[in-house]
């Protein structure tokens, strides 16, 4: 089986114990050596800062490659691109360029009156930049803002249309979820590469918990299987069987890169990645 590419996402930490979280995270995980890491945002815009602060320390302090989340939230046109301009004099050229998530309570997404009034805006005005290699993300599971299944195809092909090089889908629990969705876009005149994202499962509580407001299906057997693996004491190593068997399939259709969703709890990621052949480079040693 092909050894993936891969990558991972992580999350910009609002408290000192979180920071800790994260570094670890990252020193834990950057000897997977990953294509790169992305760095999210706070629904409503609310971690830009702490975004940008992340994005750059993570780079410098790594050597990593770094894709900067940038959304349409709460912001002007002039304030968000101001914002990508900031990374471009870092040197962060990559951009995950999303709607992103209304603040919590707001009853849904509003445009700023000056600001991009959809994703497929923000990634044409940083393609015009020519300075941003940008990706989106994909739902192949219908998007809970979507009036049909359709919708999340065409919005898809006018990111694409308005300069993202690739897409990067929400996570799901079955691969023929991702499978169907590749084969849809196709038959749709997509051609840029679709990664799915996948996430490990810390705690089946929390994974359920997201997939509720993500609109991400769960079958009754893995719900079954997850009650059984909690009753005895077995969650994690199911947790572990479960991504790894999801990645494989993935890998033997034809999948050549994976992005994780590692919640800033690096463990299972790992371990998933280890199971598939990614361990780090071994230490050379010193010559005397």
């Amino acid at each position: 089986m092909p050894t993936p590419r891969i990558s991972f996402e992580f999350f910009p930490p609002q408290t000192l114990d979180a920071s800790f979280r994260l570094w670890e995270t990252v020193q834990q995980l950057a000897p997977l050596n990953p294509d790169y890491v992305s760095v999210t945002y706070g629904a409503g815009g609310t971690t830009r800062a702490l975004t940008h602060d992340a994005v750059k320390t993570i780079r410098r302090t790594h050597g990593l490659r770094v894709a900067a989340h940038l959304t349409c939230v709460g912001a002007s046109r002039a304030e968000t691109l101001a914002v990508a301009e900031s990374y471009a004099e870092a040197g962060v050229t990559d951009i995950v360029a999303l709607r992103g998530d209304p603040p919590q309570g707001s009853g849904g997404f509003a445009p700023h009156p000056d600001g991009f009034a959809s994703s497929a805006e923000l990634v044409a005005a940083l393609a015009a930049t020519g300075k941003f290699d940008i990706a989106v993300a994909a739902y192949p599971e219908q998007h809970p803002d979507a009036g049909h299944a359709a919708a999340d195809i065409d919005w898809l092909r006018r990111k694409i249309d308005a300069g993202a090089s690739r897409a990067i889908t929400q996570f799901f629990f079955e691969a023929e979820t991702f499978l169907r969705f590749r084969d849809a876009a196709a038959r749709a005149g997509i051609s840029a590469p679709l990664i799915p994202g996948i996430l490990p499962i810390v705690s089946w509580d929390g994974a359920r918990r997201f997939a509720d407001k993500c609109n991400a299906h769960v079958p009754a057997k893995l719900e079954e299987a997850f009650a059984h693996a909690i009753r005895d004491g077995r969650e994690d190593l199911l947790a572990l069987t479960q991504c790894t068997v999801l990645c494989e399939r993935l890998i033997r259709e034809g999948v050549q890169e994976l992005h994780f969703y590692t919640l800033n709890r690096p463990q299972m990621t790992r371990e998933v990645c280890h199971a598939l052949g990614i361990t780090p480079a071994p230490a050379l040693e010193k010559v005397a």
